[in-house]
């Protein structure tokens, strides 16, 4: 928080937070830490809480707790990086990115098929699920549910929408939405469910302002 504290220090404009999955997690932080700073925080396919109902959740905690399951499937990652760039696209096309755009498949076999970065995406995955076992701080979100808006989509583990509904009870008036058009969680690895998102988040940011303006 200190580096972020030094970048805010002499910030001057309204900031506004827009975080996806775990994003969202560290916006409220921030939003937390830095309320005279920032104006607004959106939060896109939320992850604040671990979901038990999950098999996926729970299969990728047990992998990233095991420094034995950890390092295995790193190595069979880094791997599957060694091989040729074009049977790579193929392998993740056919898996994984089936309906990605071809920019995120080619960031994902240039950046993300190696050793150490699966071995960082694992433990920053076991600090996760240990820190979002907790509750959310809802006394503050009802505090700055007019400066907060959430969006969901309708098949989301990691943003269920048992979360929106538990939302909707415990701070009455938030601003909620659901997606209903079919994308995912890694919606940014679309060129369809960028737009989608990148609209619904500027409409959300102009509406705010716009009833700033008008009070």
């Amino acid at each position: 928080m200190n580096f972020i504290e030094h970048e805010l220090q002499d910030v001057e404009v309204p900031i506004i937070l827009v975080g996806h999955s775990i994003g969202s997690y560290i916006s409220l932080d921030i939003f937390k830490r830095f309320q005279g700073k920032v104006a607004y925080c959106i939060c896109l396919y939320p992850f604040l809480a671990v979901n038990t109902e999950s098999s996926t959740q729970s299969i990728i905690k047990k992998i990233a707790a095991s420094r034995t399951l950890s390092t295995g499937l790193s190595s069979i990652v880094a791997i599957l990086g060694l091989l040729p760039v074009w049977i790579s696209r193929i392998l993740v096309k056919n898996s994984v990115g089936n309906s990605w755009c071809p920019a995120a498949v080619e960031a994902l076999c240039s950046h993300v098929l190696r050793f150490h970065t699966v071995q960082n995406m694992l433990y920053m995955a076991m600090t996760e699920f240990e820190k979002l076992s907790e509750e959310p701080d809802w006394s503050f979100m009802r505090e700055k549910k007019s400066q907060m808006a959430f969006l969901f989509g309708v098949d989301d583990h990691w943003g269920p929408l048992d979360l929106y509904e538990e939302i909707s009870n415990k701070v009455p008036g938030a601003v909620l939405a659901v997606e209903r058009e079919n994308f995912t969680h890694s919606f940014s690895c679309t060129e369809a469910g960028s737009l989608w998102v990148a609209k619904h988040v500027s409409g959300l940011i102009k509406n705010y302002f716009s009833k700033i303006d008008s009070k």
